[in-house]
């Protein structure tokens, strides 16, 4: 680009003139052009595109860098709400525990007191379930879902085929999720 102005420069300077008194003043238009001070050299421009360079360069790994930290954070931040769940759940079982414990300590013990004391733990055991969204699965009469049940054997009955007859052992699941399927036996086809 330079060069190109200094072209032009020495064209106009080379062009006959009219007079002669104009080509003085030509000369000292064309050292005007060509005086470092009005454009800048092409080191000066090569220092100023590393410059700009550079502060990109800073600018890119200030926004990595922060990237970085915020990806951190949220790992941090999930570790410590999965930390605070399983500790108000364990907080919650340990007065279920309390009252097994405080169950088998009385000494004169009867059979209703017994199960006086297991309706009471097994009414508190059920409200922490409740409070955590952990449901029953209890399909008795249901279809057979083979994503909430699991078939342990096929018996005769009056029932439907792939009705649920008996639950050998409950399901249980938090929210939508299946902790454990029920175990369950299902009615045959009619032959």
């Amino acid at each position: 680009m330079l060069r190109i102005f200094e072209e032009i420069i020495l064209e106009k300077q080379m062009e006959p003139t009219e007079s002669s008194s104009q080509q003085p003043e030509q000369a000292t238009q064309a050292e005007d052009t060509l005086n470092p001070e009005v454009m800048p050299s092409i080191e000066e421009m090569l220092q100023q595109a590393e410059r700009k360079g550079q502060e990109h360069y800073d600018a890119w790994m200030y926004a990595k860098a922060e990237g970085e930290n915020i990806r951190r954070r949220a790992q941090e931040d999930v570790s410590k709400a999965k930390k605070l769940a399983v500790e108000h759940f364990s907080n919650e079982m340990l007065m279920v525990k309390d009252s097994l414990e405080a169950g088998l300590a009385v000494e004169i013990a009867t059979v209703e007191s017994f199960k006086s004391g297991m309706e009471l733990t097994l009414k508190q055991l059920t409200a922490v379930f409740t409070k955590f969204n952990i449901k029953e699965i209890n399909p008795l009469g249901e279809k057979f879902d083979a994503h909430k049940h699991q078939a342990i054997s096929m018996v005769d009955s009056e029932q439907e085929a792939n009705t649920v007859v008996s639950v050998m052992q409950k399901g249980y699941q938090l929210h939508d999720r299946v902790l454990r399927p029920a175990l369950v036996m299902v009615a045959k086809a009619k032959e």
